[in-house]
């Protein structure tokens, strides 16, 4: 297989700093101290790229869009050209006409698959590059909203996909206006259309929200405890709540409360963390039509933010109901991997609902080599959360991890 792979190594770089996006951002980015998300983000897809499937050739563009990431990954990338400005980390200011010109060179090369890392500007972008071709394309998220749905679910599900796809369809990119998106105005529109793998682990278009969420905010503000610091986050359906409490919420932002006031508005990273007390606890809803909690539109609820913090999930039937799972992205493997399992989703003043939160295997062990019984019982846990299979293709399963590592799986085993 050839890829085509492509970075946009400033994709995400506002989110943490509470810009909700990098579009015409960059400098107050890098002012307000924000750091590159894509490079680790393309690092985690390129090295599961090298374990699944090592004889992959890659052709690759310049750094800073991606050539060195592809090496130190342990691929030999043939070099199609290098981006117009600065090729530094630190100074890094490529934009869609590079992102363009690194995808025609791809086209010219007759690639397999284009593999981009980046949001729904970069897709935006390559689907007007390859407009009229059948290339399929795949995204690894790295971008703070990405609502489009060519992109898989995690930087490793899109290693898996690459590697494993053999047919594709088309998928919708959308993309919104940042200026109004930091106003409080969510509307994706519709850029283009892309011919996109076929799998299981990619993720929904973004779709709005319905149903009525009163009932719900009036519930959950009036659980609120003294002496607990609440790290409200975006989305309108948190927003119902910050009315409740009676005061104007910050446009897709996420505020701090505390004991009956306002602690901080449109907090960045590090202004919750400052924030942060003994007792902490993030309510936050899943994005309608894909079910994340974390790793969408919300960055600034970070790795070092979610791990200090209980975990209130709220959301309207009508979301749920067009929801399967809820999902995980959250740049930490092993926080999503403790995240994962069943949650309780407030759904009205007293009523929840039962939903799985589930996340992309990042590690696979060799067929053959299972860690005792409950290695066994572990693996069949995290693959039947990410399937849904009939009850025989269970038990088939259960005797084949039995046969091959020589552990006994009881016959009455739950999954």
């Amino acid at each position: 297989m050839r890829v085509g792979f492509v970075m946009n190594p400033v994709a995400g770089m506002g989110g943490r700093v509470g810009l909700k996006g990098t579009d015409g951002k960059i400098s107050e980015a890098r002012d307000r101290g924000a750091n590159p998300r894509a490079p680790a983000r393309a690092r985690r897809a390129l090295e599961e790229l090298r374990t699944l499937a090592p004889n992959t050739e890659i052709l690759a563009y310049d750094d800073p869009m991606g050539a060195s990431l592809v090496m130190e990954a342990g691929f030999d990338p043939s070099i199609t050209g290098s981006p117009a400005g600065p090729t530094t980390p630190a100074e890094a200011t490529t934009g869609s006409p590079d992102t363009v010109t690194a995808v025609l060179e791809f086209l010219d090369r007759d690639v397999d698959l284009i593999l981009f890392v980046g949001g729904d500007g970069t897709a935006t972008d390559i689907a007007a590059a390859i407009e009229g071709a059948q290339t399929p394309v795949l995204g690894v998220p790295a971008g703070v909203k990405v609502y489009s749905s060519v992109f898989a679910v995690s930087p490793e599900a899109a290693a898996e996909v690459a590697s494993t796809f053999d047919r594709t369809e088309r998928r919708e990119v959308l993309d919104i206006d940042e200026d109004d998106y930091r106003n409080g105005e969510v509307n994706p529109q519709l850029r283009g259309v892309s011919h996109v793998p076929v799998a299981d682990n990619l993720q929904s278009s973004k779709q709005t929200g319905g149903g009525t969420v009163e009932s719900m905010a009036e519930g959950i503000a009036g659980s609120f405890q003294d002496g607990v610091t609440y790290v409200l986050a975006p989305g309108s359906t948190i927003g119902a709540i910050k009315q409740r409490l009676e005061f104007m919420p910050s446009p897709i932002g996420v505020d701090i409360w505390r004991d009956g006031d306002v602690v901080s508005r449109d907090a960045t990273e590090t202004e919750i963390l400052q924030s942060l007390g003994e007792k902490n606890r993030i309510v936050v809803s899943p994005i309608g039509g894909q079910g994340f909690i974390f790793g969408r539109g919300n960055p600034q609820l970070s790795p070092a933010v979610i791990s200090q913090c209980d975990v209130t999930i709220v959301a309207s039937r009508a979301k749920l109901d067009n929801l399967r799972v809820l999902r995980v992205d959250s740049d930490d493997p092993d926080l999503d991997e403790r995240l994962s399992g069943w949650w309780k989703v407030q759904v009205g003043k007293f009523e929840t609902r039962m939903m799985k939160l589930v996340w992309p295997l990042s590690q696979r062990q060799p067929p053959g080599q299972f860690a005792g019984s409950h290695g066994c019982l572990a693996a069949v846990s995290r693959y039947f959360a990410l399937v849904s299979v009939s009850r025989h293709a269970i038990r088939v399963f259960q005797i084949q991890i039995s046969n091959q590592c020589g552990c006994r799986l009881r016959s009455h085993a739950r999954i």
